[in-house]
């Protein structure tokens, strides 16, 4: 994963080669703006998403307390909104105090998933057997508030797919974000009737050139985009950025690989995910609610 520049005096614009609008409305579905990298200046950086036309952000939550700070930021700024749930790296301080917490969040009204949770067997800071536990867990959380489920999942995709069997008629509906596995997990995620987030990593030429040969395989009403900032900057700038930091703004970038790999065009792209998301999220966006409409029914 990129390293972010956490360095407070990041610049308040982005080049000019970089300033690029999508063609239709944007919904960015993992933001991690509770990073410090965008403590000093996020009223400039959702400014820029805006003119960037990613006009909704979904703020991930990956523990207690960035959970609520992503709620907090939803309820400040119109156009945002939050997930919370546990990390697997941090699946080790799961307890019944914590689970109390979640379900508490997972009622107010700008939370709209359950999650970031899942598997991670590459790094394992916490044991898989930890990890299982709190993953379970919140299963269960997302069964009883019938909120979708923000998964993370690395190097456990047949885990992640035993689990998800198991679980698969109690749970209203799941994304694997920041999917970036083969092609026979992939098609075991969607018979599960999963949806698919893709990132940056798609543009990345060293690691991400298999995702390239995958994403037609991808039905449009089961694939979303997001950024995962201030992580995974895309390497198909036309212009370098100072520091290493992502942010929403140059999610069109992403949008403008995919749609080359799926065949179609950036526009078209733009729309289907922006009607998958706010499908999947329940999300209400009366100036897009047309092209949900066309997307679903065409």
């Amino acid at each position: 994963m990129a390293v972010a520049d956490s360095s407070p005096d990041v610049d308040n614009t982005l080049p000019e080669a970089l300033q690029f609008c999508s063609p239709a409305p944007l919904v960015d579905i993992g933001a991690n703006l509770t990073h410090e990298s965008f403590n000093k200046n996020l009223e400039a950086t959702l400014a820029r998403a805006r003119m960037a036309g990613v006009n909704t952000l979904i703020v991930t939550g990956t523990d207690l307390q960035h959970a609520r700070q992503a709620l907090a930021l939803a309820e400040k700024h119109p156009g945002l909104y939050a997930t919370a749930g546990i990390h697997p790296h941090d699946a080790s301080h799961w307890s019944a105090e914590l689970s109390s917490a979640m379900a508490e969040l997972h009622q107010k009204n700008k939370v709209v998933a359950v999650g970031e949770c899942g598997l991670d067997f590459n790094r394992n800071f916490s044991t898989p057997a930890e990890q299982e536990r709190a993953f379970e867990a919140q299963l269960e959380l997302a069964a009883s508030s019938r909120l979708p489920l923000f998964i993370h999942e690395r190097d456990a995709g047949q885990r992640m797919v035993e689990i998800l069997k198991a679980w698969r008629d109690d749970i209203s509906q799941a994304v694997v974000h920041c999917f970036t596995g083969q092609r026979d997990t992939l098609y075991r995620y969607l018979d599960l009737d999963l949806h698919i987030g893709l990132t940056g990593w798609i543009c990345d030429e060293r690691r991400g050139h298999h995702l390239r040969e995958l994403v037609a395989d991808i039905p449009l009403t089961r694939l979303m985009v997001e950024t995962d900032c201030p992580y995974l900057l895309p390497r198909n700038l036309p212009e370098k950025l100072k520091g290493r930091r992502h942010e929403p703004a140059l999610l069109p970038w992403i949008v403008r690989e995919i749609a080359h790999w799926q065949g179609i065009s950036e526009s078209e792209l733009a729309r289907a995910t922006t009607a998958t998301a706010l499908t999947f999220f329940g999300l209400e966006a009366p100036h897009l609610m047309n092209n949900v409409e066309d997307i679903n029914h065409g």
